[in-house]
């Protein structure tokens, strides 16, 4: 009797990514295990999934339904607005974890990363998205803390590339326009025990057995590792210098206090004037550090806003929004960007009254850095005697020269565990010298959306490879920066009674970006 040969199993194909539903209650679990506010956590993580879903067609029709709001372009676009600081920057409770050690860092920055590769699905695919989604999750997934914010055991790496294969096989599905799953999966790093993404199991940190030994504590960084920090990002010389001379000054301020010495009152907050894109959230981030590292601020972490943050719809609930954001931000350094946006209206008057009484009463424990282009910051701050007394320090950050905006996509790409080879870098060089700049040029964040497009036509160039090598799947080509951005994917059907409102594609605005 002949013994019938086994057929072979076939690999199993690659997980699909979870819902933007899932993800963002996976989100809220997370958040409660680290002890920060479920509500908060989800607004982020809503921000989050429309700013990298913003480019996709219908996006906000699924986005909507995903988050459980009757279908609105207005809310997904207010959303959208909100969130576009996280394709460049940790979230605010994501700075908070990580800048306070919490163990459960990691975890929570995977949980946003998963929000941001659900989100590329929305809507009808494009390679924008996949673009917005890749530089979204490696912006929460680095390592904003510095070292020690990863868990001891070098995998944090590993399940982000996993997970970005994962999302990138759905993405080349939705593409191709396949209802099935691929044949193959992507070549690439084994996944964990679970066989699944891990971003999607990740999320929820395991209790420890009990009578084990609680997880030690991250050490806070010293002044001086993040004075070097400060020194090794690309350009801002003059920047670099007047943050040393700040430290220096304050640190023999504090000795001298502890010596019973009397000492000059030092106003700590402080006036960044730049174009958009020049480093001044990173370097306040960094300032953030440095005050927490001299002992002026317990926490250390950077709360980031704008007038549409601290402004309400109507009088008198201005002065407790804002109230609340500066509780918020009660530890660490309240960034206020645009803030000359303020001006002009009895609403922005009334925060900036709230913001001057918060500021005198918190002064112990608070830093405030407001931001904006050079001339109306200028104006601002004179026609407001309140800050005047209590801005006395301005920094300028100079635009980037183009080797610079080079560099700085070289070590965007590296973040978001892509390669840039020297063809790829000289064709960039050849781009930005054929662009016009003006007070609105975006610097770094001009590069950002130039790398973000480029991801996104590489995950099209590679939307028919069946099993793309990890070579493959990190190697930018030349052709990523020269290949036009439209999608030449056919347009979803719009359901009867469904009108689909898309807004002209944005011009690249100003907002706060991060350099690397």
């Amino acid at each position: 009797m002949t013994t019938p040969t086994p057929t072979p199993t076939p690999p199993p194909g690659p997980t699909p990514a979870p819902s933007l539903a899932a993800a963002l209650a996976a989100l809220e679990d997370v958040a409660v295990g680290a002890g920060v506010d479920a509500t908060t956590a989800r607004h982020e993580g809503e921000s989050l999934a429309a700013t990298v879903a913003e480019p996709s067609r219908g996006a906000f029709v699924d986005w909507c339904a995903e988050t459980g709001r009757p279908t609105s372009a207005e809310a997904f676009q207010d959303a959208a607005s909100r969130g576009r600081r996280y394709r460049a920057a940790p979230t605010a409770s994501m700075s908070l974890l990580a800048t306070t050690g919490s163990t459960h860092a990691p975890a929570y920055a995977a949980a946003l990363g998963d929000v941001a590769l659900a989100a590329a699905g929305l809507g009808t695919p494009d390679p924008r998205a996949t673009g917005n989604a890749a530089t979204a999750a490696a912006a929460q997934l680095s390592e904003p803390g510095g070292p020690g914010v990863r868990p001891a055991a070098p995998t944090l790496g590993e399940e982000v590339t996993d997970s970005l294969l994962q999302q990138l096989s759905v993405v080349q599905r939705r593409l191709a326009g396949l209802g099935s799953p691929l044949s193959a999966p992507i070549a690439g790093p084994p996944t964990g025990p679970t066989g699944g993404s891990p971003l999607a199991t990740a999320p929820a940190a395991p209790e420890p057995p009990v009578g084990s030994e609680p997880a030690p504590e991250v050490p806070r960084r010293s002044v001086e590792e993040l004075l070097a920090e400060l020194d090794g990002l690309v350009g801002l010389a003059d920047v670099k210098a007047e943050i040393h001379r700040q430290a220096a000054v304050l640190r023999v301020e504090g000795l001298r206090a502890e010596a019973g010495l009397k000492a000059a009152t030092i106003t700590r907050h402080l006036v960044f004037n730049g174009n958009p894109g020049t480093g001044k959230t990173t370097v306040a981030r960094l300032v953030a550090g440095i005050y927490q590292a001299l002992g002026l601020l317990s926490k250390g972490q950077l709360v980031e806003v704008d007038r549409s943050e601290l402004v309400a719809g109507y009088l008198g609930q201005t002065a407790m929004k804002t109230a609340e954001v500066v509780a918020s931000a009660v530890g660490g350094v309240l960034f206020i960007d645009e803030a000359y946006s303020l001006s002009g209206d009895q609403y922005g008057r009334e925060a900036i009254d709230t913001l001057v009484k918060e500021m005198e009463d918190r002064r112990d424990d608070l830093v405030v850095i407001v931001a904006g282009y050079p001339l109306p910051m200028a104006v601002f701050i004179s026609e407001n005697p309140g800050l005047a007394s209590r801005f006395r320090t301005t920094i300028d950050f100079a635009d980037y020269t183009d080797d610079e905006l080079v560099r700085i996509f070289a070590v965007m790409a590296a973040g978001a565990e892509y390669d840039a080879a020297e063809p790829v870098l000289a064709r960039l060089r050849d781009v930005l010298a054929g662009v016009q700049r003006g007070p609105t040029f975006g610097n770094a964040r001009h590069v950002r959306n130039l790398l973000e497009a480029a991801i996104g036509r590489h995950a099209w160039r590679l939307r028919e490879v069946d099993a793309p090598t990890l070579e493959q799947l990190r190697t930018l080509d030349v052709d990523d920066l020269d290949a036009p951005a439209e999608l030449l994917a056919p347009a979803a059907e719009v359901p009867v009674g469904v009108v689909d409102i898309v807004p002209p594609e944005p011009e690249p605005e100003p907002d706060r970006e991060e350099t690397p």
